[in-house]
């Protein structure tokens, strides 16, 4: 036993200094995709047992349906009430009063080694859980996908994991989590590689299929093997001369779409003018957004929650002309307001439901001006669901394919292809490429363009810059000059901002400072030179070329 406790100890001690080997790591994979996936499990089975609770309905499916007959007060109260609590857990346990999304996820990949937030994370999986269970108007696999990479940031820093390590770690978390959600193991894959690790390197995708498939497995085990949206039997492509009104149907999910993100952030700015200008204290705010969503959700019982019931009957053809429009046009606007008063929650399920009724509004004007040439018009809402998703996770790929498979229906990829295709090539040039990308555009932080944009970010000057005393650096007359010629930088700002100053000035080094409280002259600290800048950054650009192609 004592040897045997020992070799444990060795083991670990060098799977945290040395890293998983291959074999260890697709084990360590396989339980991070476990994990995720039960936590996705708990977070659906969570808000249907609170919705529950709050609301009284037995089937949460039907709950658009059930909340017609409540009391037209109690579906006013339950959004503010609910806000109240998201406002306060936000104020307690982050430090912004922000809900970390799918964008926060992308960013640890990107620039933090895969880690996110944890205890922020955790704030956030609670306030979007009471958002969706209160009468928030939003979808629950954003906040998954966050909660999975929280899991996923506790394991790479406990194996101590280096920077590809905890990027294909997340990925495995993220892909479980996805295909746990939606029984959706090819598509919960895909998103992983194409929305978070935005790239699909071969050594990351057996460990990302293995963690996905654990998702799906605890899916159906749970739910059993059926999809979450049932099609009329009528749903087929007639003839291959409709595909045009296809390419139409893309181009106008392409602008929906693009109204859609950009309605959210239009409303974001708003809540923040808005609680500039009234001192408004932010635990406050969505309770305020929940006044809103409870008066329109008095008369439109859609907006409540994910929606999968709208969806369903936009799919199902159960909707008039005049219904599917004005839903979308509802729906757009409650999704706004839930976001612009920070209540949590993803965009994803909202994406899908507008993308129905978008598609199934097309439908039916389609199929009423050309009756003799035309097909079911809740085929038009599947290529609308597909394509209005699409475009706001700017993810083509894996949506198309998690709309197979939450449908089960493969005979209609032509028209899902073409109309996804046009509407993610139109909203792409709207917004920066999607949602989650413009999310943190807004924030400065500029993933959009790719590597080379955002890696002079990831490097602080006083990483890379050379000793005030050091052999090969200026002396300390001629930085010092420069110093009082309003020429340096502070060692704790970036590449990014460094390298603009050598452009400017014209300059080789550049004196690098701590800046002293009040009006006290900066520390000279050392200098930072060009070269040693763009060897750091040819060096980061390698080596993310070598981790994508590996």
């Amino acid at each position: 036993m004592a040897d045997a406790v020992s070799a444990a100890r060795r083991s670990w001690r060098v799977l945290r200094e040395r890293g998983p080997g291959q074999v260890q790591f697709w084990f360590i994979a396989l339980m991070v995709g476990i994990a995720a996936g039960f936590a996705a499990l708990f977070f659906r089975r969570g808000i249907e047992w609170l919705q529950s609770t709050l609301y009284g309905v037995d089937d949460t499916q039907l709950l658009h349906s059930f909340a017609a007959g409540l009391p037209w007060y109690w579906i006013w109260m339950l959004p503010v009430i609910g806000g109240l609590v998201v406002g306060l857990i936000l104020h307690w346990f982050t430090p912004d009063g922000r809900v970390r999304t799918v964008a926060d996820v992308i960013e640890g990949a990107a620039l933090a080694d895969g880690r996110v937030e944890k205890r922020e994370g955790w704030a956030s999986a609670a306030a979007s859980l009471i958002t969706l269970s209160s009468g928030g108007s939003s979808g629950r696999e954003g906040p998954v996908v966050h909660l999975a990479a929280v899991i996923s940031t506790y394991v790479s820093d406990k194996i101590n994991a280096n920077g590809i390590t905890g990027r294909d770690l997340m990925g495995c978390a993220v892909a479980s989590a996805v295909s746990a959600s939606f029984n959706a193991p090819i598509a919960g894959a895909l998103f992983a590689l194409e929305v978070v690790l935005r790239h699909f390197a071969i050594n990351a995708f057996a460990p990302i299929v293995i963690a996905s498939v654990a998702g799906t497995v605890i899916n159906r085990l749970e739910f059993g093997d059926v999809t979450e949206f049932s099609l009329g039997s009528d749903s087929a492509l007639e003839f291959y001369w409709e595909l045009p009104a296809f390419l139409i149907l893309g181009l106008v999910a392409g602008v929906v779409a693009a109204v859609f993100m950009r309605a959210t952030f239009w409303a974001e700015d708003i809540g923040n003018d808005l609680q500039r200008r009234t001192g408004m204290p932010r635990w406050l705010r969505p309770a305020l957004a929940g006044v809103l969503l409870g008066g329109i959700a008095i008369v439109f019982h859609h907006i409540i929650g994910v929606g999968y019931e709208t969806t369903s009957d936009a799919l199902t053809g159960q909707l008039l002309l005049h219904e599917a429009i004005i839903f979308a046009i509802v729906k757009v606007i409650a999704v706004a307001i839930t976001f612009a008063g920070r209540m949590g929650g993803g965009v994803f399920s909202p994406s899908l439901m507008i993308g129905a009724l978008t598609g199934l509004a097309f439908g039916m004007i389609a199929t009423g001006i050309f009756p003799d040439v035309s097909g079911s018009e809740t085929l038009y809402a599947l290529a609308g669901m597909g394509a209005v998703a699409a475009a706001v996770l700017g993810a083509p790929i894996s949506t198309t394919l998690i709309v197979f498979e939450l449908t089960g229906d493969w005979q209609t990829g032509l028209a899902v292809m073409v109309s996804v295709s046009l509407s993610t090539a139109l909203a792409s040039r709207m917004v920066h490429r999607s949602y989650f990308l413009t999310q943190l555009e807004r924030r400065n932080i500029h993933l959009a363009a790719g590597p080379q944009a955002y890696l002079l970010s990831m490097f602080r000057v006083g990483s890379v810059m050379r000793p005030v005393d050091g052999d090969n650096t200026a002396s300390q007359e001629a930085l010092l000059t420069l110093i009082e010629q309003g020429q340096y930088i502070d060692r704790q700002a970036t590449l990014e901002r460094a390298m603009p100053v050598f452009e400017s000035a014209g300059l080789d080094f550049i004196p690098v400072v701590t800046l002293a409280p009040g009006n006290a002259p900066p520390v000279l600290e050392g200098a930072l030179y060009q070269v040693d800048a763009l060897k750091a950054y040819n060096r980061a650009l390698a080596a993310t070329a070598a981790e994508e192609h590996r």
